[in-house]
């Protein structure tokens, strides 16, 4: 995110803590002139305005950047709705103009006067847009072009058309070792690249990881990202979404890269046991647990599984695997991953354990029918934001590098403007869980899900305190 739209003003230095593996976590509440004139220089005799060569030229955008696609939402043939939430919907779409003619995406539409009006949702929408340009990895989605109109704000991204890996958890009860491993090390070299850009994702579940048509990973939903955080920087904001949250989100003390590890060691634990490490019959009880309970290790798993889920569930974040400045390369080096060749990661070469069962590349199939079943709108907008109002948004438009290459058939530099379950739904239930439905790739704040409280980044205690799991919000 470009630092104009880095408004979180609660940064600040790690403190030393203690280092007690059986510790818990208590929570509290001249030479030169700097700035030329070019008016001066032309009308005061300069040299170059001496040229008979020199030509004054009106700057339009017929001259400037000539030949730039220009997209709308009327470039696009809405096909299904695949998520809604309170800000927004994500369809499916077909692409009916322009080089990629014919193309299947995923559009994330969100309403802007839903977005302004809390500071903090306008930052992390911009964060959003800005990372995903920014950000370009096999296993993270692509942002393939972004604009806007008087009243929304929309992101086209590359549809995914394996749906969630809460899909396939949820239907096959936990995974196996092997299986676990294999999507581990691809969302941890995601989290690497991120860390490598100075990113915290902050929001790791199985929702928020969808899977392409062959099998493998991607993650989506950067909503909750923080930019600018490199060894020794923590930010303070009060979001995630609890089961998977950090203690050190949760006590407000503080948080860096490290959250993401935690994040991993609760997914880990998700994936070969069925629910994540530190679960309660309400929010309260989540919280005392992960701040406070026992870490209970089913026998069955291997010695390796059982030593990386300790390593990276540590309270203490000098503890916590991953928390150097070697950061990734600490999980990497883990026995759990002794038989992973990780250029082969890299390379998109290992099998994925599941490859989605699908149709044609549009299929929708691994999304939820009470979506794809409605006809698609894009509802129209009840309200138009003020023109100083919209100068928030300015500098949301995007083309993919890719499709510029595609028009001119020449490299083109787009500069960043930020560097089996136990019995499954029935065993949840019992853990105070709701069922979960997949919704949509990229989901603004997360707010696409009920079933989980997923806390969007206010800093307000009282805000936070009083945030309860309720029904889906109203339509676009």
């Amino acid at each position: 995110m470009a630092g104009i739209f880095d408004i979180e003003l609660h940064d600040g230095e790690t403190t030393n803590q203690d280092e007690s593996d059986d510790d818990v976590i208590e929570s509290n509440v001249g030479d030169y002139d700097t700035a030329p004139s070019v008016d001066s220089m032309l009308e005061g005799g300069n040299l170059f305005a001496r040229s008979e060569n020199v030509e004054r030229v009106q700057l339009s955008e017929q001259n400037v950047n000539p030949g730039q696609e220009k997209t709308g939402p009327q470039d696009f043939e809405l096909c299904k709705i695949l998520g809604e939430g309170g800000y927004g919907k994500v369809f499916q779409v077909r692409k009916i103009t322009g080089k990629d003619k014919g193309s299947i995406f995923a559009m994330k539409v969100l309403r802007k006067a839903s977005i302004i009006r809390n500071q903090k949702d306008t930052a992390h929408t911009k964060a959003e847009r800005n990372i995903l340009e920014a950000v370009k990895h096999p296993f993270i989605v692509n942002l393939m072009y972004a604009f806007q109109t008087g009243g929304k704000l929309y992101l086209i991204l590359e549809y995914l058309c394996g749906g969630e890996l809460f899909t396939y958890l949820d239907r096959e009860g936990i995974f196996l070792e092997d299986t676990a491993c294999f999507y581990l090390s691809e969302i941890i070299l995601a989290l690497q690249h991120l860390h490598n850009q100075g990113i915290i994702y902050r929001d790791l579940k199985p929702e928020n990881i969808l899977l392409d048509g062959e099998g493998h990973v991607k993650l989506t939903d950067f909503g909750l990202c923080k930019e600018h955080i490199q060894d020794g920087t923590v930010t303070h904001t009060f979001c995630g979404t609890i089961e998977y949250m950090a203690p050190e989100i949760l006590t407000r003390s503080g948080h860096g890269k490290a959250v993401d590890w935690w994040s991993l060691g609760a997914l880990m634990f998700d994936m070969l046991t069925g629910v994540p490490p530190f679960t309660g019959s309400d929010r309260r009880k989540t919280i005392e647990k992960i701040l406070r309970g026992k870490l209970n290790l089913p026998q069955y798993l291997t010695a390796d599984a059982r030593d990386l889920i300790r390593k990276l569930l540590k309270r203490q974040v000098a503890q916590r695997l991953g928390s150097s400045p070697d950061d990734a390369e600490q999980i990497i080096k883990h026995d759990f991953f002794n038989h992973i060749n990780w250029q082969d990661v890299i390379s998109r070469k290992l099998v994925p354990p599941f490859k989605p069962s699908l149709k044609s590349a549009d299929d929708t199939s691994q999304f939820d029918e009470q979506f794809t079943a409605t006809v698609p709108v894009d509802s129209p907008v009840e309200s138009m934001l003020s023109e100083s109002a919209n100068m928030i948004f300015q500098g949301f438009t995007y083309v993919a590098p890719s499709v510029l290459e595609e028009m001119y058939n020449q490299p083109r530099v787009v500069t960043p403007r930020s560097e089996q379950r136990l019995s499954s739904s029935h065993h949840r239930r019992n853990h105070g869980f709701t069922p979960r439905t997949p919704d949509a790739n990229l989901r603004p704040l997360s707010h696409f899900h009920h079933h989980r409280l997923t806390v969007p980044g206010h800093h307000s205690a009282d805000d936070t305190e009083m945030m309860e799991v309720g029904p889906m919000p109203g339509h676009v």
